[in-house]
């Protein structure tokens, strides 16, 4: 790849007291600031032999080989080489692990829905594809889009190329790339809330790959019968020519075909969420970039605040991987913005850790530089000085879920979905539902980063419509959600993924219920706690940003993390490792015991776990006698 000259040069940081190289990743500290005016060299690591994905990349010509080979043989999967590009495609490779004798590979395929919308068109199509090319079912993931799993090989080609011609995509879904843009799913009518979906689309249009091999393995090289209609609702922006545009420092590449990004790519996956002042309802911390817009008192944009270093993934017994929460950078004219976010991404393309890939993603850069080193990085990239972080409003956590006036005498309904599953089982019968009402209403819908689902510009008039065809579909209202069951997330693991160690979307619901009736049994009935379940460390359902986690380690076997905030400002610590699954009651109630006994009035548990540390739980866990306590 042919790096950026600002990529590769000495560059000249303030306060800087040491060399940075890309590989020097180390363990969780407390930032500190210096008051340092010196000025030295930042240098690129020497010249080291590129690891073989970084190589992989680079032969695949732009994202098509060994694909478009792979996918003309008769054999049922493709290539371990191949399935690494499938990735920038939107699609896994996978198989059932529970099945015993020769693999039977299928395909899980994502889709890119920037700001998590989905027009009743697109859903029709997708419940359809489901139902024929897939396993039976659709997933709402925790980045706002819909997943089909169960594809077969020979399939595939009809399932993207119809998503593409109906203005939809799967390109950048998966991959090193900018995923799917995230934003507040709440459809309300402000200029706050409108900005913040514009600019989603717009973030997702700028950092979109521009290799034409999707269009040649998917379309035979034709364009696609409608364009995405994202790009067509921001085309006023001129994103093409912003995209661009080259200041001259270095942000864009000699690379004709992806001057953003090369034939490289980013060093690992790269997420952006967009929302307003105090709607914290996207995990707006644990982005790569978060931005929050900022209006004047008429509502008219100003500008963004940005925050930087987000990331959830990690490895066990490997310190220097680690959950991360963004560091607040500043504050961006609206007219810098694309420069600026440009530019954050060209700093990582250049500096991220290409070396050892567990350190790629772009926290371990502004972990290691801290954010007053990055941000000059980034500055020096754009020519443009970051502005301090405007005050704004508190965050508040929001599902949005239930019946809501969106602003414009019109409403909008959150149909809560345990962990994300669309499916008909039995008397539960949401799949269907869900058809009903896009059929019936011709609702456009949303997916929340909760893994639920919105309907939007509702007549009054359907209401009752509307709860009717739930009720005949056995959905249960809101009303009757356990609130921990709406606050929980769990990723979908076995049977499917590969990297999952022990169970998480099969279990969950019956931790909640485990959960509920240990906190009725300590008189704890009225008390909401934000639980997310992994059954591995990379993190996809964020649980290190709740108050109580459950991390799979092993076969039945979780580690438990505690302290995050009800707000999701900041990162859980490990309590323990290795609990069993059989021993969920033993071990929380005692933690659930020092909780009542010592918190302060409202505090939240997770206020309250952050508040005492894990020594101090440890210490009272220890003491306790089961059953010797209740509220």
């Amino acid at each position: 790849m042919k790096f950026s000259s600002n990529g590769l040069a000495l560059l000249t940081l303030i306060g800087s007291t040491a060399a940075f190289t890309p590989s020097s990743v180390v363990a969780p500290r407390q930032s500190s600031s210096s008051s340092s005016k010196l000025y030295v060299q930042m240098e690129a690591a020497p010249a080291k032999a590129l690891p073989k994905i970084e190589k992989l990349k680079i032969a695949s010509n732009y994202l098509r080989d060994p694909l478009k080979d792979q996918l003309q043989t008769e054999e049922i999967g493709i290539s371990k080489d191949a399935y690494q590009i499938m990735k920038y495609h939107g699609s896994y490779q996978q198989n059932n692990r529970e099945k015993r004798g020769p693999k039977d590979y299928q395909f899980m395929l994502r889709l890119k829905q920037p700001a998590g919308e989905l027009p009743p068109d697109l859903y029709r199509l997708l419940d359809d594809l489901s139902l024929n090319h897939g396993q039976g079912d659709l997933r709402a993931t925790t980045r706002q889009c819909f997943q089909m799993h169960g594809i077969l090989k020979g399939d595939l080609k009809t399932v993207i190329s119809s998503i593409m011609n109906i203005g939809s995509s799967t390109v950048g879904a998966c991959g090193d790339v900018s995923r799917n843009v995230m934003t507040t799913p709440a459809p309300f009518v402000s200029s706050d809330y409108e900005y913040a979906r514009e600019y989603s689309k717009c973030f997702g249009q700028l950092f979109r790959p521009l290799s034409s091999a999707f269009s040649e393995i998917w379309l035979d090289g034709e364009k696609a019968v409608s364009v995405e209609t994202w790009a067509k609702e921001v085309e006023h922006h001129n994103i093409d020519e912003k995209m661009l545009y080259d200041n001259g420092r270095g942000i864009i590449i000699p690379d004709a075909t992806e001057p953003i990004y090369g034939d490289q790519y980013l060093p690992r996956k790269f997420k952006i969420g967009v929302t307003v002042p105090g709607d914290n309802s996207l995990d707006i911390y644990t982005n790569d970039i978060g931005v929050v817009v900022i209006t004047n008192d008429a509502g008219e944009l100003e500008g963004f605040n940005v925050m930087v270093g987000g990331g959830m993934g990690r490895l066990h017994n490997k310190e220097t991987t680690f959950a991360r929460a963004a560091d607040h950078m500043g504050f961006v004219p609206k007219d810098d913005i694309w420069e600026v976010m440009k530019a954050i991404l060209a700093a990582q393309r250049d500096h991220g850790n290409r070396d050892v890939r567990a350190n790629a993603r772009m926290k371990y850069l502004v972990h290691t530089l801290g954010i007053e080193k990055f941000t000059k990085l980034v500055e020096s990239y754009c020519g443009v000085e970051i502005q301090p972080w405007r005050a704004m409003a508190d965050w508040k956590y929001n599902d949005w879920m239930g019946w809501w006036e969106q602003g414009d005498g019109k409403l909008f309904y959150g149909q809560h979905i345990d962990n994300g599953r669309v499916k008909d089982e039995g008397d539960f019968r949401l799949k269907s539902a869900l058809r009903v009402l896009v059929d019936k209403y011709n609702l456009h819908s949303i997916l929340s980063p909760t893994q639920s689902i919105i309907f939007r510009d509702i007549d009054p008039k359907d209401k009752e419509g509307i709860e009717q065809v739930l009720r005949e579909h056995g959905i249960a209202p809101i009303e009757e959600v356990d609130p921990n069951a709406r606050l929980a997330m769990a990723c979908p693991a076995l049977p499917l993924c590969g990297l999952a160690q022990t169970e998480a979307e099969r279990i969950m619901p019956s931790y909640i219920e485990r959960m509920r009736a240990l906190l009725t049994k300590m008189n704890l009935d009225d008390e909401e706690i934000l639980m997310r379940m992994t059954g591995c460390p990379n993190g996809c359902a964020r649980p290190y940003m709740a108050e109580l986690a459950f991390v799979g380690d092993g076969a039945k076997s979780y580690q438990i993390w505690l302290g995050g905030s009800p707000v999701l400002t900041r990162t859980a610590y490990p309590f323990m490792s290795k609990m069993d699954a059989d021993k969920l009651e033993e071990t929380m109630e005692p933690i659930l015991a020092m909780f009542i006994q010592q918190r302060q009035e409202f505090e939240a548990f997770g206020d309250f776990c952050h508040r005492l540390g894990a020594d101090a739980i440890s210490a009272f866990t220890q003491s306790y006698t089961l059953g010797s306590v209740k509220a």
